[in-house]
């Protein structure tokens, strides 16, 4: 029957399918029910771990791994607290700057694996605690002003529809289309599937994985720059759970740990479907205390069984090889 569904039903209809499952469970056991407000807190708190795990996506993809995302959101978050607000012109300006961070950011990793060689994991890692001790070296303790107006316009809602669901979905259009319909995009795939067969093809492997840690530095700082619209502060501690929930929001979204397989679109279900997750336990009674044991462990189990999944590949490659 797995077998069936794993061969017939796309891993991203069978993503979708869950979530819908999930969230159907999450507002019939929800006090208020399906209501304007419930959706516009959970599609709130979705589009947080999203765009983190669209930047993990990008790294992943080139069969990179960023343990910096995290460390970036809270860099990107501090920066907005300082830039974002005032005129609409200065709100602007700090956009641009907090965006050109997280891409300065990702760009350094880049650097540090492809012209460095080091492992992508301890690069990330060395410079990921870096962006973290600037996040608190520029702010202590939480605090900063972020534009009320900018908030209210992407925290709520439209008609009715959470601004964003609107965003998730325009998001997702800029990013999925050129990823299927660009050299660029294809590029990106080939490097995951076969390193040295895309440099065999012509493809410039170091200038294209470069550019999936700059973007994955910039949706990461789209992430830092969405949880100060939502908290209306700056906070440098938030960053650790970024960092896990975004790998294994890839991972769950159908993304493969060893590179070349998957899509922004699942990467966003399988965010989605953990933050569904959470808020069932929350509305379900289990004890406080009892919940990130659980969180963790379905954590554990969605990076357990990516890992796995990436060691079926790589003895598949040698057993023909």
């Amino acid at each position: 029957m797995m077998t069936f569904i794993r061969t017939r039903i796309p891993r991203v209809v069978a993503t979708g399918l869950l979530l819908a499952v999930l969230f159907a469970l999450f507002i019939s056991i929800h006090p208020r029910g399906l209501s304007v407000y419930v959706m516009t807190i959970w599609a709130n708190q979705g589009m947080l771990l999203a765009l983190a795990a669209i930047a993990q996506f990008f790294v992943i993809l080139v069969r990179g791994i960023d343990l910096s995302v995290g460390s970036i959101v809270a860099l990107s978050n501090v920066l907005a607290s300082y830039f974002v607000s005032g005129s609409p012109g200065m709100v602007v300006v700090g956009v641009v700057v907090v965006m050109a961070a997280g891409i300065v950011c990702g760009l350094i990793n880049g650097t540090a694996v492809v012209a460095g060689r080091v492992p992508p994991i301890v690069a990330t890692l060395a410079l990921g605690s870096m962006y973290s001790g600037l996040a608190l070296f520029l702010r202590p303790t939480p605090g900063g002003e972020i534009s009320d107006t900018l908030s209210d316009s992407l925290t709520y809602d439209v008609y009715g529809i959470p601004t964003s669901l609107i965003l998730v979905v325009v998001m997702l259009v800029i990013v999925m289309v050129p990823l299927r319909g660009t050299r660029f995009g294809l590029s990106l795939y080939a490097i995951g599937s076969s390193r040295d067969a895309s440099v065999m093809t012509g493809i410039r492997t170091p200038a294209v994985t470069m550019a999936a840690y700059g973007l994955s530095g910039l949706f990461s700082a789209l992430a830092g720059l969405y949880v100060s619209m939502v908290t209306l502060t700056g906070d440098p501690n938030i960053g650790p759970s970024y960092t896990l929930n975004s790998i294994a929001a890839a991972v769950v979204g159908g993304v493969a740990l060893s590179g070349g397989v998957g899509s922004p679109l699942g990467a966003v279900l399988g965010a989605f479907i953990l933050k569904t997750i959470s808020s069932l336990m929350f509305f379900s009674g289990l004890p406080p205390l009892a919940q990130p044991f659980f969180e963790g462990a379905i954590l554990a189990i969605a990076i357990i069984i990516g890992a796995f999944g990436m060691l079926r590949v790589r003895s598949r490659l040698e057993r023909y090889s």
